[in-house]
């Protein structure tokens, strides 16, 4: 019946779909990241379109609140690594630590690691709360891509746009200053 599959042993660590290699768990963290006082710790997801159409790669500096989108054709652990890598490698020297789900789109994360100078970690299975502002920055982008709609239309532009106005958009969390603001001023402090 089960077409020679064996059952998926629950707390194995090695049921569904497979692990992630190498994967650090948050729990590893230093805890300067929890304190949001230093530019540099990011959190990262993916954000898929309707019918799985499309993907737009979502990061989140934790303490300026500056927003990175770039769309990728593909779910790919390659393809999803090599644009983070793409996004980030300009602004290196504010990249510490990158946070990530358990997805298996982050399965390069030693090569993204390596690539940025940055340690790499995974929050724990089914505790979105641990990325919270990337989930509620994801929320933000479905204001401008909701659910229904498919990314394969979306062009690279209507992406940078959507970029472009989360990061000129003043937060209370942020005394009303925008994240390009706070980013500016904390980066030029750091330098």
């Amino acid at each position: 019946r089960h077409q020679g599959k064996k059952y998926n042993k629950h707390g194995k660590g090695t049921s569904g779909r497979g692990c992630i290699p190498n994967r650090i768990d948050i729990d590893q963290r230093p805890s300067i990241v929890e304190e949001k006082t230093r530019l540099g710790d990011w959190e990262l997801d993916t954000i898929i379109g309707a019918g799985h159409k499309g993907v737009i790669v979502s990061m989140v500096e934790r303490t300026s609140k500056l927003t990175k989108l770039v769309k990728v054709s593909h779910k790919t652990a390659e393809e999803v690594g090599r644009a983070i890598i793409d996004q980030l490698s300009p602004i290196k020297a504010f990249v510490h630590t990158l946070t990530a789900d358990n997805g298996k789109e982050f399965a390069f994360h030693q090569m993204v690691s390596f690539e940025l100078s940055a340690d790499f970690y995974f929050a724990t299975p089914y505790h979105s709360w641990e990325r919270g502002l990337n989930e509620h920055t994801n929320g933000l982008v479905r204001q401008y891509f909701p659910k229904s709609q498919s990314f394969t239309d979306t062009s690279l532009e209507d992406v940078q746009r959507v970029e472009t106005l989360l990061n000129n958009r003043p937060r209370k969390a942020l005394s009303f200053e925008t994240p390009l603001e706070a980013f500016d001023r904390l980066s030029s402090v750091m330098i």
